[in-house]
């Protein structure tokens, strides 16, 4: 069986599973399934992989629970369903991972969240430490609290930006579906199941036809966009069936199951164009030699003891850029600090930052996960 050696390197893995499998069609939480996945995702943490969990599932539970026998229309009885059921579908995750001897976190998040920069930067320290305590995350969308998320949302969406958030390598999406088909599969029965193709690729909205099930916000064109979205990132996408057996384990293994959609620049480079075309400079950093010398010759975060000056109106997660002391363009990325701040902070070194703010932030003045040299 022809082997996809990229999906088998992934290191750091988002995992997307929607309402129609976590219910089993309507029918209240299929625990039993849960439990597979689970026991899946604790075989990945063994191999010393990182999994960031984007569950679906609360309104479906609530609505369950509630008595409810299709959707509700009214947001509010859509929150108050999300409201139920959210209970139930974390508790049911928090005992099977518990079984595994593995630590699980809850967090729910609005695509606001993940879309003003300040909150995305606060968002990703989060999931960064909770990781690096070998923490599964477990995330959501906010529907109790969020009207047009529950009404126009997805979590196929928020699952790409999460995997933005986390620079995850792989976002796989498990669907009720076993991938992405030539044309629609209900229509067709000669349509055929794409293996590989690229996320940019221009017949995908078409190929992705087809609307959403009776408990889903989406459809497979969902899917298609938000593996383009992911794909910003260097991430790629696989997009799988969540009854076939052992799905992630196989995925992972580089079986030749579902669709995997590539994207066109690696990592670096997609995170370059991404840094470099879609956010606006909001001020500039002056740097002096030796800060120049490490970001260039050694890949390192930018530190306040290297920055002589800083110029504009930026605030934290702004673009902002940064020179040399001849002005010559060295660097571009997303500030940790306000201009106020930053201007505090020059010259010092890291370990006086809570001393000299009143708090203790983070280290750096730019991540250099953050940063991309010009």
């Amino acid at each position: 069986m022809e082997m996809r050696e990229k999906i088998t390197k992934a290191q750091r893995i988002v995992v997307k599973i929607g309402s129609a499998l976590l219910t089993n069609d309507g029918q209240g939480l299929d625990v039993a399934r849960i439990g597979l996945w689970v026991a899946q995702i604790a075989q990945l943490r063994s191999q010393g992989k990182e999994v960031v969990l984007v569950s679906s599932g609360s309104i479906a539970a609530g609505m369950k629970r509630l008595g409810f026998s299709s959707r509700p229309t009214q947001v509010n009885e859509l929150q108050a369903a999300a409201a139920v059921g959210q209970m139930e579908l974390v508790g049911v995750y928090e005992s099977y991972f518990e079984k595994h001897d593995l630590c699980t976190a809850q967090i729910l998040l609005t695509h606001d969240d993940l879309s003003n920069r300040r909150r995305y930067l606060n968002a990703r320290s989060s999931l960064r430490t909770l990781l690096g305590f070998g923490v599964v995350p477990i995330i959501n969308e906010n529907d109790t609290v969020v009207t047009d998320e529950i009404r126009f949302g997805d979590n196929d969406t928020l699952g790409a930006l999460v995997a933005n958030l986390v620079e995850a390598d792989l976002l796989i999406i498990l669907t009720d579906q076993q991938g992405l088909f030539d044309k629609n599969p209900r229509d067709h029965k000669d349509a055929v199941l794409m293996a590989h193709v690229s996320a940019s690729d221009d017949r995908l909205e078409s190929m992705a036809s087809g609307g959403a099930g009776v408990l889903g916000s989406g459809g497979m064109l969902t899917k298609v966009r938000a593996a383009r979205l992911a794909a910003r990132s260097g991430a790629d996408t696989l997009i799988a069936s969540g009854r076939e057996e052992d799905v992630l384990l196989k995925v992972v293994a580089g079986q030749l199951i579902g669709t995997w959609l590539e994207p066109d620049h690696c990592r670096q480079a997609a995170r370059k164009l991404w840094l470099a075309g879609h956010l606006k400079s909001r001020g500039s950093l002056v740097l002096d030699a030796g800060a120049v010398k490490a970001l260039r010759k050694e890949g390192t975060s930018l530190l306040a003891v290297g920055v002589k000056d800083a110029e504009g109106s930026f605030s934290r997660g702004d673009m902002v850029i940064c020179v040399d002391e001849q002005g010559g363009l060295v660097a571009r990325g997303l500030i940790n600090y306000s201009v106020a701040e930053t201007l505090k902070l020059l010259g010092q070194p890291s370990s006086k930052i809570g001393e000299i703010l009143g708090y203790k932030g983070e280290p750096d003045l730019i991540h250099r996960d953050d940063l991309v040299i010009i």
